[in-house]
């Protein structure tokens, strides 16, 4: 046997042994670049056993070029131990649980919070009362029509679901911008004390004027000006 057949043969020979190992079809690999010292160990053994055939010399030249071959040889392999897709060499994330979704390098892709649609506020419940009906004319006291009505929705008004109650005065446009303003704040006002006197809770009502400044109708005409001279209940829930 030549000696360049005797330095070649267990090179050959440990190459297919390692390769054979190294690659599986499913692209692992129980020997691959991460197992490169038994990779080596096993290069030896063999380089060394197949020099041996020849001389003491021999084997340990073999055993040499085989500890240098194996280890080059694994250390080539791409396996994929954690079995994401990505290849060991290019996984910088080697230990991702099983069935984890990863990136290109291995790691586990960001895992956002699905998103939850705030739900929508509800709106106010209006009830409006006819200022006409409720007031005698440029007066805030309440006439005992008003108290009437005010008597029939209180079973409404102290629901336990009512979060809160406010009471909007406005007027029409006759008079000064300031004198609306205090007459729709009075007689809010007297709506409101009239409610706490009947039980409403007091941390639940609140009462405010607007005025002329939010008209419903059209002052210009006498039917219109009787819808804007109203006061509202805005009820929460």
């Amino acid at each position: 046997m030549s000696n360049l057949t005797r330095t070649v043969l267990p090179v050959l020979l440990l190459g297919s042994l390692l390769t054979g190992c190294a690659t599986h079809s499913d692209g692992t690999a129980p020997l691959n670049q991460r197992t490169w010292p038994i990779c080596s160990l096993l290069g030896g053994l063999v380089g060394g056993g197949l020099g041996a055939i020849e001389s003491s010399g021999w084997a340990a030249g073999g055993a040499a070029l085989g500890i240098l071959t194996g280890g080059l040889i694994c250390y080539a392999q791409d396996g994929d131990e954690d079995d994401d897709g990505v290849f060991d060499r290019r996984d910088r994330c080697p230990d991702t649980p099983a069935n984890t979704p990863v990136e290109h390098h291995g790691c586990p892709l960001p895992q956002y919070p699905a998103s939850v649609k705030p739900a929508e506020p509800v709106a106010p419940e209006v009830i409006t009362l006819s200022n006409d009906v409720f007031f005698g004319f440029d007066k805030s006291d309440l006439t005992p029509t008003a108290k009437s009505e005010l008597d029939a929705i209180m079973g409404k008004l102290e629901d336990a679901d009512v979060v809160s109650i406010k009471v909007i005065g406005h007027t029409d446009s006759v008079g000064s911008d300031s004198y609306n303003q205090r007459l729709s704040e009075r007689r809010a006002s007297s709506v409101a004390e009239y409610l706490l006197a009947q039980g409403v809770a007091p941390n639940k009502l609140t009462s405010e004027g607007k005025g002329e400044s939010q008209p419903v109708a059209d002052n210009e005409t006498e039917e219109g000006r009787a819808k804007n001279r109203r006061v509202e209940l805005h009820i929460n829930r």
